[in-house]
């Protein structure tokens, strides 16, 4: 739950609080929750400029970067990383903990570029291949770099416990998602697979996707349950893997009015999720894959049927029924669920609750 100014200043005119009492009070919060990050023009400036700076170092990185040859841009990257890395400590000095968490990121941000240039020194890459390729293009050849790169990101959060730093770990492992495809391929011989590119191939991308999103929400779910801070650490982690087992989940075809009916039902899933352990992405995506699958009844199956939106209309009140319902018995649905709920997971719940 978020306190708001007004709030203090409606407990003012209820006499709940005296006006010094609201002050203090608010004085207090903001001190309290000033590295949280939140809809402020100081927080969307230090991540307006962060993101804008790590852009310029991965996906919007030039050609003419290069000229400077492969240990050439090994050793702008270290360099870079240690004025960067000196910066994060005196940040935090300062107790400008998002800085801190901006530049700490930008560490690990530089690693794919480093390890590329290393390997391009020692002539693992060919001229046809430039780093602009790492984030454009699925290749099993990136693996180096993405292992270099989630060494350094499980150092980085280990050494300055900063939560951004779980989010180029999270992209990170989103990129091997859809790289071990082809590198399965290559391993196994599987090359009657990449013949038929839109067949087994594209499906067997599509499971690896699927999966290793499932085990990155996994992953974030522990995290979540083991974490004692108010740092949120799983936010990105929950994300990527949401958007990677969704993505492909979304994108497997079938003719079966029933395979769609469970996809629906899986989103609808992810709804209830995303609402009890207070992860709004849950709900964004399922709530998405809820909206197309009605999309596609609405102008394929019933495109001239009379009764399909009153079906809908009754169908979308009973569910606001349900919410009613849910709000008036809160207490006691979650004692239930508390009964029957591991201790762990009682805990999550109950710290969801709260926010």
């Amino acid at each position: 739950m978020q306190v708001k100014r007004k709030d203090l200043e409606k407990a003012v005119e209820i006499d709940i609080l005296s006006s010094s009492q609201a002050e203090s009070l608010w004085s207090f919060l903001r001190a309290q929750n000033k590295d949280i990050p939140s809809f402020q023009m100081t927080h969307i400036l230090y991540y307006f400029g962060g993101m804008i700076a790590i852009g310029a170092m991965s996906l919007f990185m030039t050609l003419g970067w290069e000229r400077f040859g492969g240990f050439g841009l090994f050793v702008i990257c270290v360099i870079y990383a240690i004025l960067l890395i000196i910066l994060t400590e005196v940040f935090l000095i300062r107790q400008l903990v998002i800085p801190a968490g901006i530049f700490a990121t930008l560490v690990v941000v530089l690693v794919p570029l480093a390890v590329y240039g290393l390997q391009a020194s020692l002539g693992y890459w060919d001229d046809h291949t430039s780093y602009r390729n790492y984030h454009r293009y699925i290749d099993w050849r990136w693996a180096i770099m993405e292992l270099s790169t989630l060494a350094i990101g499980v150092f980085m959060v280990y050494r300055y416990r900063l939560p951004f730093l779980v989010m180029p770990v999270a992209v990170t492992l989103w990129y091997m998602s859809m790289d071990l495809a082809p590198l399965f391929v290559q391993l196994f011989g599987w090359v009657h697979a990449k013949d038929d590119f839109f067949g087994s191939y594209w499906e067997l991308k599509q499971n690896i996707s699927l999966w290793f999103g499932l085990w990155m929400i996994a992953v974030a779910f522990i995290v979540d349950i083991k974490n004692k801070t108010s740092k949120d650490f799983s936010f990105w982690l929950y994300f990527w893997g949401v958007l990677a087992f969704w993505g492909a989940l979304s994108s497997m075809h079938s003719d079966s009015e029933l395979s769609k009916f469970f996809y629906c039902c899986i989103n609808v899933l992810m709804i209830f999720v995303g609402a009890m352990i207070g992860r709004k992405v849950f709900v964004v995506f399922g709530g998405l894959g809820v909206a197309f699958y009605l999309g596609r009844l609405s102008y394929v199956v019933f495109e001239d049927s009379i009764l399909f939106p009153f079906a809908l209309t009754f169908i979308g009140l009973l569910i606001v029924s349900m919410g009613i319902y849910w709000q008036r018995h809160e207490e006691r649905i979650h004692h239930v669920l508390k009964q029957i709920l591991p201790l762990q997971l009682r805990i999550l719940l109950e710290k969801s609750s709260m926010n």
